[in-house]
């Protein structure tokens, strides 16, 4: 780009100019092509090259093939693998890549162009239109990927290796004896993929504002609906009709006890006399999630005391953990304070009894009712992975801490350190829940810490079922950001009220 004086009589004259600080000058920028936004592939895979710690060696990924239902002529919706995603940011089938570390080479392979296909279901991925769409530097059929794999196995610098995620996914038609290396790259992955950029960030906005405008829309709805299963229709309704056409998990639309079933999904019950109803549902876009939960009642009113009593409960919790969020924060901490908040309020409600705090927390009785973790990452999955999980409990230093407040399921140990800090740019959920489940209460009667529960009360609050909120909250340079736009507490109320 070359700067020219305003004031020259020959500014459209290709020549140096000197620019003094005090001159007036116009800047213009041309960009060749016709997409600029396009998904940052190649700065995903020199991280992930960064991760692997190598100057050589070669990525290959598979993306996910066209696959038939079993016994049938029918294929099965398409879902992108992930890993695959994060390098290439390609959403069609039957496609693969590589990245060559050492010449910073990222090529697109895409399917060969088939007539007979092409008639019936439209034409694959041209070369012409993936270099045009996608940060790749180059694009070449499948029918080139074998020679290309050949040609840098014979010229491959020595110890260098052909990096998968999954030894099943090697390419056929290669030598017996190939450098393979299975074991790294999914951690390398794993650790670039926790911390987002910017257009992720700009994608799970977006998969957030969608949400947002489907629950929105239920609840202005919720009044005139009489089934779980028009709850679903209609937040699938929303979220097509609003560009997000994929969601990025099955829904929960859970009434009355129903909500004390963490992954309830039957979604077809009538939705007479229930006092609240938990809707977990998260509009997906462009493969990046959003994971959303709203409990609300079916008038703008609480129904009685103990769903109001329970909701308000979660709500301290959630919000008294979102305001702890910031970078170098552990997370598990934040797991920590949820069941102190919660332990404090099931005493006042009267649902535990006859201990201390402290007795009652080292009991594990608190699991009971909050049995789940605090949260998770978000983001190509609705689970996202990362170097390590964000509730990681090391044996040596946290099981006094956190043991008593902690499940297995939700507690994925690294080998040699404990859970991570937050870092800038994580995008994480604050998901607390207080939950009456007929079936972890009889349990509980057999346990030591039954003496902490007052069965009598717990009973009381078996029909609301379970109250859960959850947000999706981004670590920011200060502080964080919630990126979940669906309304909740006393606006949430205001518009079912506004609804009849």
């Amino acid at each position: 780009m070359r700067a020219r004086s305003l004031a020259s009589p020959h500014a459209g004259a290709l020549r140096d100019v000197s620019i003094n600080s005090v001159d007036s000058y116009h800047i213009r920028i041309a960009i060749s092509g016709t997409s600029i936004d396009k998904y940052p592939a190649k700065q995903h895979a020199r991280n992930v090259a960064r991760k692997l710690g190598v100057s050589h060696g070669l990525i290959f990924l598979s993306g996910q093939p066209t696959i038939n239902w079993r016994d049938s002529d029918q294929s099965r919706p398409f879902r992108q693998r992930r890993y695959f995603y994060y390098l290439s940011g390609v959403d069609e089938p039957d496609c693969a890549l590589t990245y060559d570390v050492a010449l910073d080479t990222l090529t697109l392979y895409v399917p060969d162009f088939d007539l007979h296909r092409a008639i019936w279901m439209g034409p694959t991925l041209s070369r012409e239109d993936a270099r045009d769409r996608y940060d790749v530097d180059r694009v070449l059929y499948q029918s080139s990927l074998n020679p290309e794999l050949q040609s840098w196995l014979s010229q491959r610098p020595h110890n260098s290796s052909l990096y998968l995620v999954h030894e099943s996914e090697t390419p056929e038609g290669l030598p017996t004896e190939l450098p393979l290396n299975t074991k790294e790259l999914m951690p390398a992955m794993d650790s670039a993929r926790g911390v987002k950029d910017e257009y992720e960030i700009r994608m799970i906005r977006k998969a957030n504002k969608v949400s947002g405008l489907a629950h929105r829309r239920i609840l202005e709805r919720i009044q005139h609906m009489s089934n779980e299963s028009q709850i679903e229709g209609l937040f699938l309704d929303t979220c097509i009709s609003h560009g997000a056409r994929n969601q990025a998990y099955q829904i929960i639309a859970a009434s009355g006890q129903n909500a004390a079933v963490l992954h309830y999904d039957r979604n077809n019950e009538s939705l007479h006399q229930k006092p609240l109803v938990c809707l977990d549902a998260g509009a997906e876009w462009d493969c990046y999630a959003s994971d959303v939960t709203r409990t609300f009642p079916l008038s703008g009113e609480w129904p009685n005391q103990y769903v109001r009593d329970t909701y308000k409960l979660v709500e301290r919790m959630q919000e008294e953990c979102i305001k702890q969020i910031r970078r170098g924060t552990r997370f598990l901490s934040l797991h920590d304070l949820a069941h102190d908040i919660a332990i404090d309020g099931l005493l006042a409600l009267g649902v535990l009894k006859g201990g201390k705090h402290a007795e009652i927390r080292a009991s594990g009785a608190s699991k009971v009712f909050f049995p789940h973790g605090l949260g998770h990452h978000v983001g190509l999955e609705v689970h996202d992975v990362s170097e390590s999980s964000i509730m990681a409990m090391h044996p040596d230093f946290d099981h006094d801490q956190y043991g008593p407040i902690l499940s297995p399921s939700t507690c994925l140990s690294p080998c040699t350190v404990s859970a991570p800090l937050l870092e800038e740019g994580m995008v994480v959920t604050v998901e607390p829940g207080i939950y009456f489940s007929p079936l972890a209460l009889a349990n509980a009667r057999r346990q030591p810490f039954a003496k902490y529960i007052d069965f009598d009360v717990a009973a009381k609050y078996v029909p609301i079922g379970g109250v859960r909120i959850e947000d999706d909250i981004l670590v920011t340079a200060n502080g964080y950001e919630n990126l979940t736009t669906a309304p909740k507490g006393d606006e949430m109320l205001a518009i079912i009220r506004g609804s009849t």
